[in-house]
Formats: structure tokens, sequence, C-alpha cells
């Protein structure tokens, strides 16, 4: 290949790669950008779901609405908790089991998380140590966590029909794991003091 010939493709491939380099910056930033702009529109709706509306969705086209706010003051986590644990619903925030018991009765809930977004604090979470909820109705509930552990998704089952009021934190394990769809999955268990 002549010297001509090669300036003609560095001179092609730069500007190609540079171009490229910068589409794949935006796409991530645009990532960010649509995860903030989702927290201001769930905070908006959860505003609406306090003030006694009923099922606030925070878009239009929105398949879910806030249920509840979830926090953990000592890692200062304030989030707001979707209806549904589908991948839709979770790629925005943390989501009920709608199998599981209402939020503001009794029995247990379980809330599940992506590992790498919302529940990655659970790794952070120590026996003891309290987690608030906030139900639609401006109600606070206090669990405190009591146990913390790793279980096998295709053998072990999460028993909902104890008696008590247990709120159950479920994400996939191990955190910042290279493959996705793990069969193993952290779990947090909270109870009423």
């Amino acid at each position: 290949m002549g010297r001509r010939n090669k300036t003609t493709v560095i001179a092609f491939l730069v500007p190609a790669l540079v171009l490229f380099g910068l589409w794949q910056t935006g796409n991530g930033a645009w990532i960010y950008v649509k995860a903030h702009l989702a927290q201001v529109l769930l905070q908006r709706a959860w505003a609406g779901t306090l003030a006694g509306q009923q099922d606030v969705k925070p878009w239009p086209w929105a398949d879910t609405w806030p249920v509840a706010r979830l926090v953990v003051p000592r890692l200062g986590i304030n989030q707001i908790v979707l209806e549904g644990a589908y991948g839709r619903t979770l790629a925005f925030g943390p989501g009920h089991l709608e199998s599981t018991g209402p939020l503001e009765g009794f029995g247990n809930v379980i809330l599940t998380g992506h590992r790498d977004t919302h529940f990655r604090f659970l790794e952070q979470t120590r026996a003891g140590e309290p987690i608030l909820l906030q139900t639609r109705t401006g109600t606070w509930r206090r669990f405190i966590v009591r146990d913390r552990q790793i279980v096998d998704s295709r053998i072990a089952s999460i028993r909902t029909d104890e008696n008590g009021r247990h709120l159950l934190l479920i994400t996939c394990y191990p955190f910042r794991a290279l493959r996705p769809h793990t069969p193993f999955r952290y779990v947090v268990t909270a109870e009423t003091e």
C-alpha cells in the first residue's frame, strides 16, 4: 500500500473513530439524563399519590406508579418504589412484588431492585439498621434489618407466609458481576420493631 493510500485511510478512520466515540459518549450520557429526569417525574408522581390521587403515572405511557418511599437513613437512600417487579419497572426504581402483601397492611412485603443501580446499597446494610417505608397514605413503617443472606434461586424459596410483618429486599448476586442473569440472590430481611 502506498504512502498516499495510507494517508487517505488514516484521514478517513480518524474522523470516523472520533464521531463513533462521540456517539457512544452521547448514548451513555443520555442514560444518566433519562435516569435523572425519571427521578424528578417519580417524585412529582409520589407527591400526587400522597395528596390522595390513585395510581399516579410518572409519565403518560408508564404502566406503573409509585406505591412507597424507601429510606435507609445511614446510607442516604431515598427511593420511590414502583408497583410491579418487571424489567421495564426496575429500570426506573425498586419494584413491589405484587403477589406479596399490601404495603399498608399486614404480612410480608417483597421489594426487588437491580444490583448495579437502585439496590446496590444492600451490600452495605448492617444487622440492627433501620429501614423506613412510607406508604401511599403517608404513614411511615419502621423496620430493622435482622438478616442478610445469599440464596440460590434454583433451589431456595422465600417464605412469605410467616406470621408478623417482614420486609424483604432482594437483588441479584454477586454485586458488580460481569455476567448477567446469575442464579444467586442477595436477600435482606427486616422486621417491624
